[in-house]
């Protein structure tokens, strides 16, 4: 036998070890609390001379034993969630997580190990086989391997050529804050405010999501800025790569963009004032001034309705335009290929 057939072995014994020892543990438990339990039979103990005691001084002094009756006892899971207690939160999770994962980590172990006596042949992880059962029917692997192995030149491993992939990575985490800022947020002059204060007080680590997709915003746009100053200087938006430039700007724009109607969502005094400021900038704009301001404000002045409309284009409708121009960028990088240094 191998040492993989030993290690099997090894794995399926101590699984069972451990759901012996579990097993063990939990029937000795049971035990003690049934001897330990108020319904078994076991001598009087002094609390019940107290109960009497204290029923003798509720009857002396005219006050029934109703009125002071505790409440009933409650499940503890509800209990937690309508009382808002945060204690003992993470016992249950850290139980089933141990649990579970070694109960996993036994099955997954007794499957291996049959699956390799049965067919006589190495074990293929199930991500292997996954990929090749879809294979056989798609055949996706042969256009995956033109796309996915094409080498990069020894001159573009350097760190400033990374600055567009930093770029996009911080629009990856931009997105992900942001629906998880989202499940939380509410759109409306009356409780945009509180709800910012909800996620920054009490959503667990919710301040800290807020400033990830605070200062990631920040970040993207400094990444962005220092990518366009390399590609300029080192006259990468040159023929053949005119659109690959033009792309480019249009996606600086849209970051800037992302930028300005963000600003708005707390609905606070900096924010208000702010968007005042930059919508004010756009309606001084030559001919389309007016209709500038008009598009972003939804009147002449900033209200809930401005709002509205900054929330939909800060999730809906700049994200998806900037998608669509990513890719379209990264078809073309690809295709052409990073250009050489000067």
């Amino acid at each position: 036998m191998s040492y993989k057939h030993y290690r099997s072995i090894f794995l399926m014994i101590t699984g069972i070890l451990i759901v012996g020892i579990f097993s063990f543990v939990t029937q000795h438990a049971n035990a003690f609390s049934k001897l330990s339990s108020p319904n078994s039979e076991s001598p009087r103990s002094p609390s019940s001379d107290l109960s009497q005691v204290k029923s003798f001084i509720l009857q002396a002094s005219g006050s029934s034993e109703e009125s002071v009756t505790p409440p009933p006892a409650q499940d503890p899971c509800l209990h937690c969630h309508v009382s808002g207690e945060n204690t003992g939160l993470w016992t249950p999770i850290s139980r089933w997580t141990l649990f579970g994962g070694m109960g996993l980590i036994f099955v997954l172990g007794v499957y291996r190990s049959a699956s390799v006596w049965k067919n006589k042949s190495h074990w293929k992880p199930i991500t292997h086989r996954t990929i090749e059962w879809v294979d056989e029917r798609y055949e996706i692997s042969e256009p995956l391997s033109k796309v996915m192995n094409k080498p990069v030149p020894k001159y573009a491993t350097r760190w400033f050529y990374c600055l567009g992939g930093i770029t996009g990575f911080l629009f990856l985490v931009q997105g992900v804050t942001g629906i998880m800022l989202a499940f939380y947020y509410t759109p409306t002059p009356e409780a945009a405010y509180t709800s910012i204060q909800f996620i920054e007080d009490q959503v667990r680590f919710g301040s800290a999501i807020r400033m990830i997709h605070h200062w990631s915003a920040n970040l993207m746009i400094v990444m962005c800025i220092a990518h366009m100053l390399r590609v300029f200087i080192m006259g990468a938006f040159k023929p053949p790569r005119e659109l690959n430039w033009v792309s480019g700007a249009f996606l600086f724009l849209l970051t800037l963009a992302f930028g300005f109607t963000g600003y708005l969502l707390p609905w606070d005094q900096r924010a208000f004032w702010a968007t005042t400021v930059g919508s004010e900038i756009a309606g001084s704009i030559p001919v389309i001034g007016n209709l500038a301001l008009l598009f972003l404000r939804v009147g002449w002045n900033v209200t809930g309705q401005t709002l509205s409309r900054f929330y939909a284009m800060h999730i809906i409708l700049l994200p998806v335009i900037t998608i669509i121009l990513m890719i379209a960028h990264f078809l073309m990088i690809r295709r052409q290929g990073i250009a050489q240094p000067l």
